[in-house]
């Protein structure tokens, strides 16, 4: 079956309702198909390790998009798009239907990175999608023996929400302790500890290098050749760009990520690329591509504009956050532990500044509420300067 648009948007997620909408601010009445590998129209992805966990009363038609209602978009889900022709202006899914369209966006996400050995299934979720989610929640009510693989967001913050439903979790991470990577060390302690303070035994200095299904049993094989058992295994180990099915002259990034300008547009006219998969010059940080929700809101909506018309760049400098066991943060910029980092106390929360031999790198805002803090961190990363005395930085956002 051939369908034709004017505005074809491949990848049904929250970028993906963002462009609609944001189409449909710029004035354009044109028609808008949007193409989903998931079964299920746009929702607040962040709810599955976060909101749908931690707050009973909320439900998803509390934050129903509404993408179809407001925007008129006909949705097309199910089948993944297989390959683009950026010449005759036409995708093709899995299912054999082709598209056509005058203006295309790609915002495919990406993809979880996978464990050789350790095939999803049943009790292998690599968490990322609504079934995902709806399987987890199923399993958890059996209070069941949990190993969480990664530390990073998706793995903290699955292993913090099963730890308070009664699961007996444990979380293996790569570093010396929880968080290490991003946190300085007494930061990082500290966050380790609010999971081994909830009962999550943590073993950190492996990698899951393997593993399999035994009926209700999942072996993880670890990098220092023990083994563990568990009744369901959750992986979180970033994802990969899900660009495989674009053709070559769509230019990419060493990452496999696409490659945009600052309007968001990529190597080939008529084929803009936003979110998670889309390598973009930020004006503060330069180019880097960023996998969070405000990202994927904020660059929506510019790109929906601006497939519609309109002639502006992008330019919004987006922030990251996490809430786990009763803390949370909020940041911008680069959070690396490897960086020198100043730690400016604050009433048990903190403020972290990460700086390199140049400049200031990164804002971290632990535990901590700093009214208009995140647009303070913005402006001090914009100056592209340090201090003398990096102590000098204590004070400075607040």
């Amino acid at each position: 079956m051939h369908h034709d648009y004017d505005f074809l948007i491949v990848g049904g997620g929250m970028v993906a309702d963002a462009a609609a909408k944001g189409i449909r601010e710029q004035g354009s009445e044109g028609t808008i198909g949007i193409l989903g590998e998931e079964p299920t129209p746009p929702f607040p992805r962040p709810a599955l390790s976060k909101k749908l966990w931690t707050d009973p009363d909320f439900t998803f038609d509390d934050a129903a998009m509404h993408t179809s209602e407001e925007t008129g978009a006909t949705f097309h889900l199910g089948s993944p798009v297989t390959s683009v022709d950026t010449e005759a202006r036409t995708a093709t899914t899995a299912a054999g239907d082709t598209f056509g369209y005058g203006t295309l966006l790609v915002a495919t996400g990406g993809r979880p990175r996978r464990i050789e050995g350790l095939e999803p299934g049943d009790r292998v979720l690599y968490f990322r999608d609504l079934a995902d989610y709806n399987r987890l929640r199923e399993l958890a009510q059996g209070r069941p023996r949990v190993v969480v693989v990664g530390g990073g967001y998706i793995g903290s913050e699955i292993a913090a929400a099963l730890s308070q439903h009664d699961c007996e979790v444990i979380v293996v991470h790569p570093g010396e302790v929880l968080g290490d990577h991003v946190f300085p060390d007494a930061l990082a302690r500290r966050f380790e500890s609010l999971f081994t303070d909830a009962g999550v035994r943590v073993h950190g200095g492996l990698k899951a290098v393997g593993g399999r299904e035994d009926g209700d049993t999942v072996v993880v094989e670890l990098s220092d050749g023990s083994s563990l058992e568990a009744d369901v295994v959750v992986v979180g180990l970033g994802i990969s760009p899900d660009t495989d099915f674009l053709p070559a002259d769509v230019a990419r990034a060493d990452d496999g990520g696409v490659r945009v300008d600052e309007r968001l547009t990529t190597s080939v006219p008529g084929v803009l690329a936003a979110g998670d998969v889309a390598e973009y010059p930020d004006r503060i940080l330069g180019r880097r591509r960023v996998e969070h929700v405000d990202n994927a809101g904020e660059m929506g909506s510019a790109v929906g504009r601006i497939m519609a018309g309109s002639t502006e760049t992008y330019d919004h400098t987006p922030m990251f956050y996490s809430d786990v066991l009763g803390v949370g943060y909020e940041a911008v910029g680069t959070l690396d532990a490897s960086l020198e980092t100043v730690v400016d106390e604050r009433d048990g929360g903190a403020v972290v500044y990460y700086l390199d031999d140049q400049e200031v790198r990164g804002v971290l805002l632990w535990d901590v509420e700093v009214d208009g803090g995140l647009d303070q961190a913005r402006s001090l990363l914009a100056e592209h300067a340090r201090p003398t005395d990096a102590a000098a930085l204590v004070g400075r956002i607040g």
